[in-house]
């Protein structure tokens, strides 16, 4: 329905953040617009969420109760270039894990992983060359297929590459390498 319910542990709904309409609108939560949204990271008061069908990353903030574009035109890219967060075309963005002021993003559409550097306002390519498949290998060399959820222990990046039907792992230093587990 385009939108996020926040609920208790125990089935409560305590808010409803999003109008309900597909759209790709900013503002206060009854009139902010999602297309499918997927993934969420929580960081304190701010809740990020993977806009899949708007191609974009929104940013909620819990206590002003509004929802802002953080990356993305709303248009959907084919290219993963390293770009201003704004002007950045994702492609299916599909889970998010923040680590550190680093925000990891399961892109589905272009077969890779990407890292959103909340502190420098930079996005762009993590792992994955782009070309589907299932090959290990350093991180930008590495081939993954449809990464769809992601998650991590501090150490290294966990995502489920969904057309390889594969769990693999990406090392969180620039250097490393993707592994199938």
């Amino acid at each position: 329905h385009h939108r996020i319910v926040v609920t208790s542990l125990d089935g409560q709904v305590l808010d409803v953040i999003g109008s309900g309409q597909r759209a790709f609108d900013d503002g206060p939560y009854d009139r902010a617009g999602f297309s499918a949204p997927q993934g969420m990271a929580l960081d304190g008061e701010t809740l990020y969420v993977a806009d899949t069908e708007n191609h974009a990353i929104r940013q909620v903030d819990l206590r002003a109760r509004t929802v802002s574009t953080l990356a993305g035109t709303g248009t959907m890219g084919y290219r993963g270039v390293p770009t201003e967060l704004r002007r950045a075309q994702l492609n299916s963005p599909w889970d998010l894990v923040l680590v550190s002021r680093r925000l990891f993003i399961a892109m589905a559409g272009v077969h890779q992983l990407w890292v959103l550097d909340l502190d420098a306002g930079s996005i762009g390519p993590y792992a994955g060359s782009g070309r589907e498949g299932l090959l290990d290998g350093k991180l930008l060399q590495a081939s993954l297929a449809q990464p769809s959820g992601i998650t991590s222990d501090g150490r290294l990046l966990y995502f489920a590459d969904s057309e390889a039907s594969a769990v693999r792992s990406a090392d969180l230093d620039p250097s490393g390498k993707v592994r199938t587990l």
